[in-house]
C-alpha cells in the first residue's frame, strides 16, 4: 500500500518512474509455467466441484479446517500438496488439484478419510511430476 502511494505521489509530481524491479516476474523468469487454462476448463465442466461450492456451515468448515491443518503438519509433502483444493458438502470432501506422486496423493487421501471417515472422500488430485 505504501509502494502504491508512493509510486502516486511520483506521478503526481511529474517525477519518472521506473517500474523495472517491480514488474511481476514472468513464466521465463522463474522457469516455471504458470498457463492453467486447461485446469481452469477442467473445473468449467457440469457437475465439477470447485471451492465456491465450499460450505460455510460451521461443521463443514471445521472438517475442512482439520484436513488443511494436517495436510500442512506433514512438511514431507511438496508444496503442490499442501495446496490441493479441499471441498466439503455436508460431510462429505472432494480433494482436487496437483501433487508430486501417487505417494503424496495417498497421503493426502490419507489424512482425509482420518478426519472424515472412510467412504467420505473424492479423490480428483491429478499426480504432475517435477521433471514434466
Amino acid at each position: 500500500m505504501l509502494l502504491n502511494r508512493m509510486l502516486f505521489a511520483g506521478l503526481l509530481a511529474g517525477g519518472l518512474v521506473c517500474a523495472g524491479p517491480l514488474a511481476a516476474q514472468s513464466s521465463t523468469d522463474t522457469g516455471t509455467k504458470t498457463d492453467n487454462t486447461k485446469v481452469n476448463k477442467r473445473d468449467r465442466a457440469a457437475g465439477a466441484v470447485t471451492a465456491d461450492q465450499q460450505k460455510m456451515n460451521e461443521p463443514d468448515r471445521k472438517l475442512t479446517q482439520q484436513i488443511r491443518k494436517a495436510v500442512m503438519a506433514d512438511k514431507s509433502l511438496s508444496t503442490y500438496a499442501h495446496n490441493v483444493k479441499i471441498v466439503t458438502e455436508h460431510g462429505a470432501v472432494t480433494l482436487k488439484g496437483p501433487v508430486r506422486s501417487e505417494e503424496e496423493k495417498k497421503a493426502v487421501m490419507a489424512k482425509a478419510t482420518e478426519v472424515v471417515g472412510a467412504g467420505k472422500v473424492t479423490d480428483e488430485m491429478t499426480v504432475e511430476p517435477k521433471n514434466k
